[in-house]
């Protein structure tokens, strides 16, 4: 009888060892998804912030001025720009994760391919469409990448990590950040207008609207390349 237990015991361990690694592995499959989906949707949707001409996202200000002043794409400024910052994170201490990293390479990427199939805007009402789709495109991008809890892109880690070190407030690091991306990238040539001040207003409702739409479990989140930090730390923004 004993020896018939332990047998039944053993079997039904391993059956729902079996269980929760098939659940594991669909977690993290999903996760990877909402991972390189929300990388690749924001760089779509910074394109079409382009496109529509009439001001884009503070980094992106930054990015088109120094597009404008080198020659480079400015998806190719977008890598070169995330590699500077999160070399900044080795003096603060931040650790980076599989999505800081990816956050790199694959929004620059995505950028530049759409900038070569999307075309100019015409009239003035195509550009504001561009500009309001670019921006709800960017909230949900923001959500699904921050949800999958891979790491902030190299741009959060900066400001958390100022944030940390310094004890302001994360409004106040935020805000003297952006306020210095934004002047150095207008006086390059970037184009600042009605939608940096748009999107400036309505990302952060709608990161957070996307944010629970495409939020994991937390008991399903275990992986070693996770950096630490919470999706809320990220402060919503690359």
């Amino acid at each position: 009888m004993s020896q018939s237990t332990t047998t039944t015991g053993g079997t039904t361990l391993s059956i729902a060892s079996g269980l929760r690694g098939r659940l594991t592995g669909r977690h993290l499959t999903r996760r990877l998804a909402q991972l390189y989906v929300g990388l690749a949707l924001y760089g779509i949707s910074s394109a079409l912030l382009v496109r529509g001409g009439l001001g884009l996202e503070p980094w992106g200000v930054l990015h088109q001025g120094l597009a404008e002043k080198t020659g480079l794409t400015i998806g190719v400024v977008s890598i070169f720009v995330g590699a500077v910052v999160l070399l900044l994170w080795i003096p603060i201490r931040q650790k980076p994760g599989l999505g800081t990293v990816s956050n790199v390479f694959v929004i620059g990427v995505a950028m530049d391919a759409t900038l070569a199939l999307v075309p100019e805007a015409g009239g003035m009402a195509v550009r504001i469409a561009l500009l309001v789709l670019g921006i709800v495109l960017n909230g949900m991008a923001t959500g699904l990448y921050i949800a999958a809890r891979f790491g902030p892109g190299p741009r959060d880690g900066l400001m958390t990590g100022l944030h940390r070190l310094t004890g302001r407030s994360i409004r106040l690091v935020r805000t003297a950040i952006e306020v210095a991306v934004v002047a150095t990238g207008f006086l390059l040539g970037g184009s600042v207008g009605i939608g940096t001040v748009l999107y400036a207003l309505s990302i952060g409702p709608l990161a957070q609207l996307f944010l629970r739409w495409f939020a994991i479990p937390e008991k399903d989140v275990r992986s070693t390349v996770v950096a630490s930090g919470t999706p809320e730390q990220a402060i919503l923004r690359r």
